[in-house]
């Protein structure tokens, strides 16, 4: 017993020591920090340069991507084809890059996955970028998109906001 007390306390000691001179750095990293890090890897348009709108509706809700300065033809142009692809994968019940992006145990993200055949996805070019429209008549998935939209607006931070 004396012996786990010590090695108990030895590794609480170096756990604190790795935290004070920054080995844990990647655990302190918060959610919008991480989004913005790995949004490369996801989506092909700079998210500095774009806000992402969320509006929750009452039959699933609307994702608009616009780009913050509407003369940018190429973030627009990336964002147009960007969405127009995911409004086709999530149709299908890919839902791999926001599972990429934000983790797999994300807010709703694994009953939308499953309920992806309930859900319809509607992708609509905008002249600042694009949006996609979900609806579904099952208030189980209902909930789902509403739990996924609020961690995703969560998690963009500053480059989100609701409608």
């Amino acid at each position: 017993m004396t012996k786990h007390l010590c090695c108990t306390s030895l590794a609480a000691k170096a756990t604190a020591l790795l935290a004070l001179f920054g080995g844990y750095s990647a655990c302190a990293e918060t959610p919008q920090a991480h989004v913005h890090e790995m949004a490369h890897s996801v989506m092909p348009f700079e998210m500095a340069k774009t806000v992402h709108i969320f509006r929750m509706t009452e039959s699933g809700g609307v994702q608009t991507v616009i780009a913050k300065d509407p003369a940018a033809a190429d973030q627009i142009a990336l964002i147009q084809q960007h969405l127009r692809h995911e409004a086709e994968r999530f149709q299908h019940g890919d839902y791999s890059d926001p599972a990429m992006l934000h983790g797999a145990s994300m807010p709703g993200l694994k009953e939308v996955q499953a309920g992806a055949a309930r859900i319809k996805v509607t992708y609509a070019a905008l002249p600042s970028g694009a949006a996609l429209t979900f609806e579904t008549t099952d208030l189980h998935l209902l909930t789902a998109l509403h739990r996924w939209f609020g961690a995703q607006l969560s998690e963009h931070g500053a480059d989100a906001r609701p409608e």
